[in-house]
């Protein structure tokens, strides 16, 4: 019952009281039986834990046959259910969560070379809170969409509403999640996802008088922001990291604008002689550790020129996405998490080409959004790993000045194990902190410190000054 419910007095019909119970139990034992039936028993390799898991489908447009995946790991700790609900969400836009954000970040488990077995996360955010990891839009990973146009014209708009549509049918399915305080994470193009889905839950909530979805703030990492502001603080980063030449950055600052989506012809050939003659075989995801050797030049271009970033994976293993796509593709697997029942036509991959290269809308910039759920009172917070040249960290600084917001708490190092962890500000209704030498998935190569970023978000405390 979503709120007070009328009074049963003693003059009210014994029938409809009889009826009204029957009624109520009948669907919570229906509830009950489907949370069951998306009960993850064991993945295939996996160490023993305590916590639950659960993984299915969520229907989120009955007539195209759009189904969203998910996959909840409970928290790790003996008052699980006070924990709160995180929603993980990565970008690309056309890249899974459960490739990156579970199986290389934030998740329990990581994937043994062998493919043989799962080992455990040290530093598991499951360990803080209820972990929902969402693969979304369809067509990403094991979500899908009976209606092949539907992977031809997907965008922004779209997509937020069909996670808003998968938030309700899925809370319906776990109504024990109603009300817990609920947040949402993730990185890179989920920079537009995670602003965009908080404010179609804020606008939910306000037009609903006893609203289920307790959203309390987000927190998101190297996040494409704002096109014009992103870009011009990439390239910053490419000439002050020594990435590219004086002459290439002096012709990309005379050519290019990046006031809208149309690239004049020189400034195509600005950036494609940077990216083909200046960059070299580096991972531009964390661009002091080595590469895999697998091109992403067509991807990155991409991104400067549309603003679309498309994830590849970079570590100390810099070739760890690889596992994922075998492990994930085994029908044991699949068989364990409930997935690709239907028999997609197409392996499981940890990104869509096809997505990302119909992306029909995407929002220009977040900064308004950003100020409509400041002024709401959210908890808001956006950190970058320092390493990372495709959405670097002065591309946010560059976009987040553009707030002009009031300096609550003056930039400072945040230490953890007597080391600088990163820098700090604290803005009225905004912190934003980097971590230092990360890189685009912050959790996979400073994972410590990404646990620590956290902690302190859900605390709602300043990161350690010492």
């Amino acid at each position: 019952m979503g709120g007070q419910g009328r009074r049963i007095t003693d003059q009210t019909c014994l029938v409809f009281v009889c009826f009204f119970l029957t009624s109520r139990f009948t669907d919570i034992a229906s509830l009950t039986t489907q949370q069951e039936k998306d009960r993850i028993t064991a993945l295939p390799g996996q160490p023993e834990v305590a916590f639950s898991q659960f993984s299915g489908y969520v229907t989120v447009h009955k007539k195209n046959g759009r189904s969203l995946f998910y996959w909840l790991t409970e928290a790790a700790a003996h008052n699980a259910d006070q924990k709160p609900l995180l929603l993980w969400l990565n970008g690309g836009p056309g890249c899974s969560s459960i490739a990156y954000g579970a199986s290389e970040e934030i998740g329990p488990f990581r994937i043994n070379k062998t493919l043989s077995s799962l080992y455990l996360n040290k530093y598991s955010w499951n360990k803080e809170a209820n972990i929902l990891f969402l693969e979304s839009p369809a067509g990403v990973g094991f979500s899908y969409t009976n209606t092949s146009s539907d992977l031809k014209d997907t965008g922004d708009k779209r997509t937020a509403r069909d996670a808003l549509i998968f938030l309700k049918r899925w809370m319906s399915r776990f109504p024990q999640y109603k009300q817990r305080d609920f947040y949402i994470s993730g990185e890179s193009y989920a920079g537009h996802y995670v602003p965009q889905l908080a404010k179609k839950i804020h606008v939910y909530n306000k037009n609903h008088p006893n609203p289920f979805i307790n959203l309390k703030g987000f927190i998101v990492g190297n996040a494409v922001t704002d096109n014009k502001y992103d870009n011009i603080g990439t390239v910053e980063y490419w000439w002050s990291h020594s990435i590219i030449s004086d002459t290439t950055y002096k012709s990309i600052k005379n050519s290019c604008t990046f006031s809208s989506q149309n690239y004049t012809e020189k400034c195509d050939d600005a950036i494609n002689y940077a990216w083909n003659h200046e960059f070299g075989e580096i991972d531009q995801y964390s661009i002091y550790t080595p590469s895999c050797n697998i091109s992403s030049r067509n991807a990155t271009s991409t991104r400067l020129k549309n603003s679309l970033v498309r994830r590849r994976a970079s570590s100390y293993d810099p070739c760890i996405e690889k596992n994922a796509e075998k492990y994930y593709n085994r029908p044991d697997v699949q068989q364990a998490m409930h997935a690709n029942y239907t028999g997609i036509p197409y392996k499981w991959t940890a990104c869509s080409d096809e997505l990302l290269l119909n992306w029909k809308d995407s929002e220009f910039s977040m900064l308004p959004t950003y100020r409509k759920l400041i002024a709401a009172g959210y908890r808001i917070w956006m950190f970058s790993g320092d390493t990372d040249s495709v959405v670097p960290v002065t591309a946010t600084r560059f976009s987040l000045s553009h707030l002009n917001l009031t300096v609550k708490t003056q930039w400072y190092p945040w230490y953890l194990n007597g080391q600088v962890g990163g820098w700090t500000e604290v803005y009225d209704g905004l912190t934003f902190a980097t971590v230092r030498a990360a890189g685009h998935e912050v959790p996979l190569l400073q994972p410590q410190r990404g646990f620590l970023l956290f902690e302190s978000f859900l605390a709602g405390k300043n990161l350690p000054r010492s």
